[in-house]
């Protein structure tokens, strides 16, 4: 998600924060208990709540809570199983058939129906509709039709989706995927209620979905209130009132108004905390390996950056930083330097490589000083790292990264850091291609597959390929990895065109996050998933 990405990205101004805090009641409200209310920090989502238009944790945060899907990750293993889903059938990994659960409604009270999927992806899918994530549907037949790379769609909806009755619709795809019924957790595949068409204006106003919350209100840069819907069918439906995510620029601020009592829960604690959190909170910090890795991408649509044997210059700035350094003296040990573009929380069996970047990740600031010669030098002989300022986090690593740079080449102008104010702010330039050098490119799993890391961020024209990276034979790879019915070799594949990204150095790998958050006292029964989302359903007001 994406997306912190991906990707996975915690981002009120100081005036908000104090007006929020003021009438918050120390915190939630609606009294303790069942009923009681849970605050929360967050930052406002880059789009409006479409599924297949949200690829940023902020919006994901949301969309978990008020939509399910075919499928669920388990929020302990990262599991994918059926949830909307009764069955989900295929005999050749190109062809499925899908049965919806019987009685499942939407918070309007419009039933759930296979119908609801159909149409919902369809839109997504669709041109004309310009969302983020259609790339997800790229693998049903007739997407190139209705979502052509260029020119006019030909074609309304993808002719690979059938419905067959109420409950049960048909998917075919364009070649085989094998792991396509795992991906159907991620929300893109959320349906849809008959008002997100009937009334798009109202429903993005006041989105409608089929989770256990439902929105109440949303003010734009100070806070979302979602409140428990009672009608909720599901197993995992909400023991708490509501959430209450409010709005901050700064999570340090957030997280001095946690100490204070002022808010009951922050999902990601500052850098320049991270030394105290421990002592502050006692055993309501909570810091556990999570589906994220922070890297640095480079902007591939600026000609500068994209030039013969440039693979040298990154692989030379890759080796001139101190990972192991950075994330000890920065992050106590919340990051372990990365040496793959995957996450541990894959494990081996799932694609994940503890030696495949090797040296290249390895600090090394005599060879770093060559290789970056040999590849050119730095476009204009200094670059800088975009960044969202918004976290206190970023700003220090950055600093500390280019720090490493400079130290490495003997340059204390060859890297600086290029803070941009908000969260929403950084990403309309890094989507809009606005930037002429690298840039933080965090991703956090969308779904927990080796895919969901590569193909995402670097298949040619994919829908979080934010610097525009490309590679045929990658691409290939990724292809037949995932037309591989036998897992196991699926991986595999997928582990060659993660060799082919490394020896581009398509992206400079830095350091696998932990998710870390923090809660009050007034609540319990707190923790986070595989992604770093806090299990906000599970969670009790004393």
């Amino acid at each position: 998600m994406r997306g912190v990405t991906h990707a996975k990205w915690a981002v009120l101004a100081t005036a908000v924060a104090l007006a929020a805090t003021a009438c918050g009641g120390g915190g939630g409200s609606g009294g303790g208990g069942a009923n009681g209310v849970v605050s929360s920090s967050w930052g406002d989502p880059q789009n409006p709540l479409e599924p297949a238009n949200t690829n940023e944790v902020q919006g994901g945060k949301v969309l978990d809570m008020i939509f399910r899907g075919l499928k669920r990750y388990d929020p302990k293993t990262g599991e994918a199983k059926n949830w909307l889903a009764e069955s989900i059938e295929s005999s050749d990994s190109t062809n499925f058939r899908i049965t919806v659960k019987d009685g499942w409604t939407f918070s309007n009270g419009e039933k759930v129906t296979a119908k609801s999927f159909v149409d919902a992806w369809n839109y997504g899918a669709a041109l004309k509709n310009n969302q983020r994530n259609a790339y997800f549907f790229g693998y049903i037949d007739g997407y190139d039709k209705v979502h052509p790379s260029g020119g006019a769609a030909s074609a309304t909806t993808l002719s690979g989706l059938k419905t067959v009755d109420e409950r049960t619709f048909t998917v075919k795809l364009s070649q085989k995927f094998s792991t396509f019924p795992d991906t159907l957790g991620y929300a893109a595949f959320a349906p849809l209620p008959r008002a997100f068409y009937d009334d798009h204006a109202g429903w993005l106003a006041k989105p409608i979905g089929n989770g256990p919350y439902a929105v109440d209100s949303y003010t734009k840069g100070s806070q979302m209130v979602l409140k428990r819907w009672d009608g909720y069918p599901g197993p995992d439906k909400a023991h708490n009132g509501g959430i209450t995510l409010r709005v901050y620029t700064d999570n340090n601020t957030a997280y001095t108004d946690l100490t204070a009592g002022n808010l009951d829960l922050v999902d990601d604690i500052p850098a320049a905390q991270l030394k105290n959190a421990a002592s502050d909170l006692g055993s309501r910090y909570i810091n556990t390996p999570a589906g994220i890795i922070q890297t640095i991408a480079f902007p591939f649509y600026d000609p500068a950056w994209h030039k013969p044997h440039q693979e040298k210059l990154r692989t030379g700035l890759s080796m001139a930083i101190d990972r192991k350094q950075i994330t000890q003296t920065i992050f106590h040990h919340t990051r372990t330097p990365a040496q793959d573009w995957t996450s541990p929380v894959l494990g081996e069996k799932g694609g994940f490589r503890d030696d495949l970047c090797g040296s290249a990740c390895e600090y090394d600031p005599g060879q770093a000083k060559k290789l970056v010669a040999e590849g050119g030098g730095i476009p204009g002989g200094t670059m800088t790292i975009t960044y969202n300022a918004d976290t206190g986090s970023h700003r220090v690593w950055v600093d500390a990264v280019c720090n490493s740079i400079n130290r490495s080449l003997g340059n204390n102008r060859a890297c600086v850091g290029n803070p941009v104010g908000t969260f929403a702010d950084y990403r309309n330039k890094v989507t809009q291609h606005k930037l002429s050098g690298p840039f933080r490119a965090g991703w956090q799993m969308d779904y927990p597959l080796i895919q969901n890391f590569l193909q995402p961020l670097y298949y040619t024209n994919a829908s979080s390929n934010d610097g525009a990276y490309s590679n045929p034979e990658f691409d290939k790879l990724v292809d037949q990895a995932n037309a591989e019915t036998d897992r196991t070799k699926a991986v595999d594949t997928f582990v060659k065109a993660e060799k082919v990204l490394r020896d581009d150095m398509g992206a400079i790998p830095l350091w696998y996050q932990n998710g870390s958050a923090g809660y009050s006292d007034r609540i319990e029964n707190v923790a986070l998933n595989p992604f770093s989302v806090p299990v906000y359903d599970q969670i009790r007001v004393k």
